[in-house]
């Protein structure tokens, strides 16, 4: 079966042709004095072809790179984010190579609510994330359009002939950029005519005015949901001359803030630590805007002087820099401002969205796994892993609770292992129908991989829980009723067992959460201590079998049948650890 992007990429080429062909057929030079009216069927579909074929190349670009080093940067920003200075230049430099704000957004959120990163130390990346997405409008003022067929068809080929799949990936990127630039020149061409179209020019002239230009940039950004297309049309515009510096930094501003549209919306409906970093980015961007709105010709004349036009050089081949350089210098200066303030982002976001009351008719619900992620599988399946050691962890705990109501004889544990038990079966069922969400995408062979392993991790700790409620908490319900009294010798060697089972569960909760290999290690390397239990409990009953006692035959089948369920709950918790050794065959 071929891949869906190897099927779009040939879609893409097929259309690219014809874009092409029609291009190389209308004349190079616009003669303004004998042209009376505008076709605008075929400005309309230069102007939109263009935009879509642009986001297609965003939107491949950034899969290429999610694909190729989205594991790699999510680790990155893990780590790099010790101070708000650190947080910053990763969330530049993570969102700046992903191509995309919002995937950096996620990813906090999800380390927000796994406890790996502070709301304080989020907002640090998110500022930081500012400045990476400005990446984009710096390569597409080089004004590659010329030459964008190139990595079209180099990418291309990549992604058909390459068998490894990190070369495919790289083709998709190659692909994407040249897209990207190639959009940009259908939409430049296409708006060629509008340079002589009186109520157009008048209308860009009004964006002129700050307050015009933000409300036009942020509007179009909502629209198509992407700050990038709003900056690469005002890079497209300036170099046919159509677009001033100043109307173009207005647009580019208008976008910081429609991307927070884009924010807010994911965030409806999302647990409240996605609520406050949508939160923070709303109030970063528009707090940003407004201490500039008013000062866009300063900004202007700085980002002239960093960008003069060089000698020889028209004007309009040198404002797409300018608005580059101009919208890198706001989101920089804007978090050089507003980087010593972000304790006060964060108390001000968690006063805006304070923890929800809790439905007490919820008995659990997931708290990691989010459809947003679904379109960044390694993302994704960084949120199951910790979704699945929240459901080691309430294992852990109920076998903890068979071991007190061993030595009490305490009902009341049993009723807090069933009530567990329903919650490890309600997180199983949310992490195996998101698995099969995700299992709808296109996976690497290592998220293939991690998938199986996760699927298959879901099922043994779900038939854990299953081993601890409905065998070893009946059996030890029946000892319970029928008042049955354990050796102080037995007691002592379950008592023994129970204890290093809890060490291994509670180690299990490290190896899953974690993907922790020595710890995995460590309990494979615990088979023979559960082998040594289990023949001084079969060997001692098997003494006793023939005892004065008449009925004691009905004692031994019950406590060996209590110490199989407790070797089976370690047998999960060892092909668990199995899979983390060796996730391609672990059996």
């Amino acid at each position: 079966m071929i891949p869906t992007h190897k099927i779009i990429g040939f879609m893409l080429l097929i259309a690219l042709f014809i874009g092409a062909t029609t291009l190389s057929a209308a004349p190079a030079v616009i003669d303004t004095s004998q042209q009376t009216s505008i076709d605008w069927l075929q400005l309309g579909m230069g102007l939109f072809g263009g935009l879509a074929l642009f986001l297609a190349g965003l939107d491949m670009l950034s899969n290429g790179l999610k694909k190729a080093a989205g594991e790699t940067l999510k680790v990155l920003l893990s780590k790099l984010t010790t101070n708000r200075f650190m947080g910053a230049l990763t969330g530049a430099i993570v969102t700046g190579i992903l191509n995309s704000s919002s995937v950096t957004t996620v990813l906090v959120v999800s380390f927000i609510t796994a406890g790996v990163m502070t709301l304080s130390q989020s907002v640090g990346v998110i500022m930081g994330a500012n400045i990476g997405s400005t990446m984009t409008a710096q390569l597409l003022a080089f004004n590659l359009s010329a030459y964008a067929l190139l990595p079209i068809a180099i990418g291309f080929f990549m992604t058909f002939i390459a068998k490894r799949e990190k070369i495919q990936y790289y083709g998709m990127m190659l692909m994407g950029l040249g897209l990207v630039f190639f959009g940009m020149g259908l939409m430049s061409d296409a708006m060629g005519p509008l340079r002589t179209f009186e109520p157009f020019i008048e209308f860009l002239k009004s964006m002129e005015k700050p307050m015009i230009g933000v409300l036009a940039g942020a509007i179009f950004t909502g629209l198509v949901q992407s700050s990038a297309a709003t900056v690469g049309i005002a890079i497209a515009m300036a170099s046919e001359g159509l677009l001033s510096l100043p109307a173009g930094i207005a647009l580019a501003m208008g976008a910081n803030i429609g991307t927070c549209v884009t924010a807010m919306m994911a965030a409806i409906g999302k647990p409240v630590e996605a609520v406050r970093a949508a939160i923070v980015h709303v109030l970063f961007n528009v707090l940003g805007v407004l201490l500039w709105l008013f000062f866009i010709p300063q900004l202007a004349e700085f980002a002239t002087a960093l960008s003069p036009v060089a000698e020889g050089e028209s004007l309009a081949s040198a404002v797409p820099r300018q608005i580059a350089n101009a919208n890198t210098l706001f989101n920089v200066i804007n978090t050089i401002i507003f980087i010593g303030f972000t304790g006060w982002f964060a108390r001000l976001a968690v006063f805006i969205a304070p923890e929800p009351s809790k439905d007490t008719s919820i008995l659990i619900e997931p708290k990691y796994i989010m459809e947003d992620t679904l379109n960044t599988p390694s993302l994704a399946l960084g949120q199951v892993r910790l979704e699945l050691a929240r459901m080691a962890e309430l294992n852990s705990e109920m076998f903890s609770n068979i071991r007190v109501a061993t030595v009490n004889q305490d009902r009341k544990q049993l009723k807090e292992i069933f009530l567990k038990f329903e919650k490890v079966n309600i997180l199983a069922d949310a992490v195996l129908g998101y698995l099969s969400q995700l299992r709808r995408e296109e996976l690497t062979e290592q998220e293939s991989f991690d998938h199986q392993a996760m699927m298959s991790t879901t099922i043994h700790l779900q038939n854990q829980s299953s081993i601890i409620r409905n065998d070893i908490a009946e059996i030890l319900q029946y000892f319970i009723d029928h008042k049955y009294k354990v050796s102080d010798l037995t007691k002592e060697i379950f008592l023994e067992f129970y204890h290093d089972i809890c060490v291994t569960l509670e180690d299990s909760v490290v190896v899953i959460g974690q993907n922790d290999q020595q710890v995995a290690e460590t309990i494979i390397n615990q088979r023979r201590t559960i082998k040594h239990y289990e023949n001084k409990i079969l060997s001692r009953k098997s003494n006793h079998l023939g005892g004065e006692q008449d009925d004691y035959w009905k004692m031994a089948r019950l406590e060996v049948s209590l110490m199989e369920k407790i070797t089976r709950i370690y047998s999960l918790a060892r092909s668990i650890s199995k899979q983390v050794m060796h996730p391609k065959n672990a059996s």
